[in-house]
């Protein structure tokens, strides 16, 4: 319940902070920046974190770098409501916010993943998507909404609140004083021992360049949305707070319907299916303008993201042992961001040079693509 307030809390200011840029620059390129400056700190930062996640405390860890989170989001509020925003502070301290995530989210799936049983990864991935899912319904209409009436600033502040949940529980479990696991080797050992189990596993190699090549193309939806609704829409924040949500409308769905989709097919088969309904989305959206046509389409999208994020999160879940989880997890993280990261500076250039329209459908196609090769491969490289 406080990972699913801290996760509203998020989507708002992934919303507000989205629009902000967009609604202060022309540029398609610095608009999709918003998306550079979430996932880079994952990419520069997700290794390292990964060897500290298995060597501290992780209560305390979370609860220091949640606290640290906080303070960003306030400053964030500090910045719009004083007047003083433009791109390059409100960039810099997503850049910063970001940071605080990619020490986060090692150290948050390698706890996830040790409460429940191997064969209830799925399971467990699935259920804490939805709180994720649930989140971003809610946090995108609720920004749609209170953007021209609160401001930017206020939402911001609703974040650095929504923070107060996992704190609270992050204290408790940290007073509880459980015994320490942590590894002591040194840090280059520890380094060493997670890159070499991970990159030696060929399974996970395979995982890592779907992870990889799946990332770079989905992001273009994040990234050209606000652009989407503001250029070919020609539309305010509230259809983009619409659009970004039924997203996650689809995501939440997902969750009661994957379950019984588990039992007839295989995973790859289902990842490969979720591909090409989440590229065909893509490629779809610039031929469509009506939202009565668009929201189901972005549903069913968001049906397949959640498919294809649980069922890559859960196989890399549960490639190694609990002592080597945060590091190897930190290495898929790491493969992740740099797909976002460089996809969302790639969509930008492109649709800076040949439209939104193109950009959609060329990343798109990105994903068809993605799909049929897995798919025509699945018998000589499951997931």
């Amino acid at each position: 319940m406080a990972n699913l307030v801290s996760n509203l809390g998020t989507w708002t200011q992934t919303f507000a902070s989205a629009w902000l840029i967009a609604s202060m620059s022309k540029s398609a390129a610095i608009t999709t920046l918003v998306q550079t400056a979430t996932y880079i700190p994952i990419f520069l930062f997700a290794l390292f974190a990964g060897v500290i996640a298995d060597a501290v405390d992780r209560p305390k860890f979370l609860f220091f770098c949640n606290l640290y989170m906080a303070l960003c989001a306030c400053a964030m509020a500090v910045l719009v409501i004083s007047g003083n925003a433009s791109a390059p502070p409100v960039l810099a301290l997503t850049f910063c916010l970001a940071t605080g995530s990619a020490f986060v989210w090692p150290a948050w799936q390698a706890s996830v993943s040790g409460l429940v049983e191997p064969d209830e990864l799925e399971a467990a991935a699935t259920l804490n998507n939805l709180s994720y899912s649930v989140a971003s319904i809610v946090g995108p209409a609720l920004g749609g909404i209170l953007f021209n009436w609160i401001g930017a600033g206020a939402l911001f502040l609703v974040n650095a609140i929504s923070f107060v949940g996992l704190l609270n529980v992050y204290w408790s479990w940290w007073q509880e004083r459980l015994p320490n696991t942590a590894t002591r080797h040194g840090f280059a050992h520890s380094m060493k021992a997670g890159l070499s189990t991970a990159f030696g596993c060929g399974r996970y190699r395979r995982i890592l360049i779907n992870v990889c090549t799946v990332f770079f193309a989905s992001i273009a939806f994040a990234a050209l949305l606000p652009l989407f609704v503001r250029d070919v829409l020609r539309l305010d924040s509230s259809t983009f707070g619409t659009l970004m949500g039924s997203l996650g409308a689809g995501a939440a769905l997902a969750a009661f319907l994957l379950p019984s989709l588990r039992v007839r097919f295989d995973k790859t088969t289902l990842l490969s299916g979720a591909l090409m309904v989440y590229g065909l989305m893509l490629a779809l959206m610039p031929l469509i303008t009506s939202l009565w046509l668009l929201v189901p389409l972005i549903v069913c999208g968001g049906m397949a993201w959640s498919a294809i994020v649980s069922t890559m999160n859960a196989a890399a879940q549960s490639s190694f042992p609990h002592s080597l989880r945060a590091r190897t997890l930190s290495i898929y993280l790491f493969v992740m961001a740099a797909g976002y990261a460089l996809g969302s500076v790639v969509w930008g250039r492109v649709a800076d040079g040949a439209g939104v329209k193109i950009a959609f459908a060329v990343a798109g196609a990105c994903m068809v693509v993605n799909a049929v090769v897995l798919a025509t491969r699945k018998h000589d490289n499951p997931i």
